[in-house]
């Protein structure tokens, strides 16, 4: 195996996912308990994603999610997870982001990419086809306006920027406000295929790969390839300590209990859900480590033994490290949040995964210590 060079870091990642019988008052109440708990339990850092049309997944956007949040805790860094940029006028995120940062005094994380939900771009009159191409100007825009002064001039194919004959010197009108960690918060991507496109924009970028939860071991490993030769290409050195990956882990006292919960929990209902989303749609291709897989293998019990890993901590702990033989080391494993259907189970779960999982995990992929030398009257 691989050793790490650095303590791997833990993070969470919620969608969220609620079932729409729960009142929405409630659901955000126990997320923002859950971000509290994250960062009692010694958790790295949090990410919320943005829907606009899901009752299942029901935080339309993360930015005032975030804000209420940075009242409530001290140290864990935040972050939408992706800011869904063909949605948005790159100006008003440039704008809004930069105010949340200095709100956070520098505990903001980004991520950027595409909304995929279809209700969303059609709410929104985004066609889908042209997401990758409206992400990549949106974030030159975002970077522009955040690394330069007056006159701001863009002649984008989906936007156009043009503030000139309005600023004014004097009075501080018509300038962008720029974040509070400089040059800019960090900026992540998400990957979620085999050569992907977004990894290569990243990697040219100097942005974070972010791993998601849904694609097997061996699509996560591939992203990173992508991702290494692209930065190698632009003259950039892939650090995996930047990598992030996302994982729907389930931790209980026996195997046998964690699995047994995960299946019917909202865990597995989730993976159900999305399953069924993907049948409307284009397939379960996203599930598949081999391409060749019919979408009614990518079942629940296929998916017990790929993308959820759920056990006591040795058998979690295992599984965890035959993931990283296939992909190599990363820098971040993000824990996957699910709606608190079995609060106390979700806790124990959580106290698990901080208190024995991540110390025995680093235990594990730390490089091996040097011999000890023994020294003084007893040594032999």
């Amino acid at each position: 195996m691989t050793k790490a060079a650095l303590p791997m870091r833990y993070g969470m990642f919620i969608m969220p996912f609620h079932a729409p019988t729960k009142p929405l008052a409630q659901c955000l109440d126990e997320d923002l308990e859950l971000v509290v708990l994250a960062e009692k339990l010694g958790f790295d850092e949090f990410w919320i994603g943005e829907h606009h049309t899901m009752k299942y997944e029901p935080i339309t956007m993360p930015e005032i999610f975030i804000a209420r949040a940075l009242g409530e805790t001290s140290r864990i860094r935040l972050g939408p997870a992706p800011v869904c940029l063909q949605q948005h006028h790159p100006a008003h995120v440039a704008c809004r982001l930069s105010l949340l940062d200095h709100m956070s005094r520098g505990r903001l994380n980004l991520c950027f990419g595409p909304g995929s939900v279809t209700a969303d771009q059609e709410l929104y009159g985004v066609e889908p086809k042209n997401a990758p191409e409206m992400v990549d100007e949106a974030i030159d825009i975002i970077l522009k306006l955040w690394s330069s002064e007056p006159p701001y001039r863009f002649d984008g194919k989906y936007w156009k920027i043009n503030l000139d004959k309005s600023v004014d010197e004097e009075t501080g009108i018509g300038y962008i406000p720029k974040p509070y960690q400089k040059p800019t918060p960090p900026i992540a991507v998400p990957g979620m295929s085999r050569n992907s496109s977004s990894m290569k924009t990243a990697a040219k970028r100097g942005h974070q790969p972010f791993g998601h939860c849904l694609i097997p071991g061996n699509v996560l490993a591939d992203t990173w390839a992508t991702f290494e030769a692209a930065a190698t290409a632009a003259g950039r050195t892939a650090h995996r300590a930047d990598w992030k990956v996302a994982r729907s882990i389930f931790l209980a006292d026996t195997t046998a209990e964690a699995q047994q919960r995960a299946r019917a929990n909202s865990l597995g209902r989730n993976y159900e859900y999305i399953g069924r989303l993907f049948d409307k749609g284009l397939g379960r291709k996203i599930y598949k480590r081999d391409p060749d897989m019919s979408d009614a293998d990518c079942n629940l019990d296929y998916l017990m033994q790929e993308q959820i890993i759920a056990g006591d901590v040795d058998h979690v702990l295992e599984r965890l490290l035959g993931l990283i033989d296939e992909t190599g080391p990363f820098g971040t494993l993000v824990l996957m949040g699910y709606d608190w259907d079995d609060k106390r189970s979700w806790v124990h779960s959580m106290e698990l995964f901080a208190r024995e999982l991540m110390p025995r995990l680093n235990n594990a992929l730390a490089p091996a210590a040097a011999p000890k030398v023994a020294t003084g009257s007893h040594a032999s």
